[in-house]
């Protein structure tokens, strides 16, 4: 009988881990929050995505204010094509808002955070937002700095 109740504490507490470890992936992999109703499109082109994946957050000052629906490359522009599924509740911001992309926490996950212009005009479903700034690459970096050290010798 004992046994048997250890058993059933033991299956329990595997159960929970499991539980634990699937909220945690779901939590990690940004698929806890699907909401796509509500939303307008507005396009932003930059020269490098870094690691964006779709599904990534935009943000403005710190507030999830959409997701990327889509990512292409514009055979015209030569530029990555990133389409932002905004919020319905945030529809005031100026044409002239600026996107890029940063990275957040120890995973390195990337997501676009956007600055509000002055513009009296705001996005609207199909706009396309001018100013956009790249992804910080690290390998780029580097590879400044050691040629920035190498010129001085």
């Amino acid at each position: 009988m004992v046994d048997r109740k250890i058993e059933i504490l033991v299956g329990m507490f595997v159960a929970l881990g499991l539980g634990a470890l699937f909220l945690l992936a779901m939590q990690v992999s940004n698929l806890s929050q699907i909401q796509e109703h509500g939303t307008y499109r507005v396009t932003a082109y930059f020269d490098n995505i870094g690691g964006l994946k779709v599904r990534a957050p935009v943000t403005a000052s710190g507030v999830r204010v959409g997701r990327v629906a889509e990512i292409g490359y514009d055979r015209s522009t030569f530029r990555a094509r990133v389409v932002l599924a905004l919020g319905t509740q945030y529809d005031f911001f100026p044409v002239d808002t600026s996107a890029s992309i940063y990275t957040a926490g120890l995973l390195g996950e990337q997501y676009i955070a956007l600055d509000p212009g002055a513009e009296e005009e705001t996005l609207k479903d199909g706009s396309v937002i001018q100013y956009t700034q790249s992804a910080m690459i690290l390998e780029q970096l580097i590879g400044r700095f050691l040629v920035e050290l190498t010129s001085k010798k």
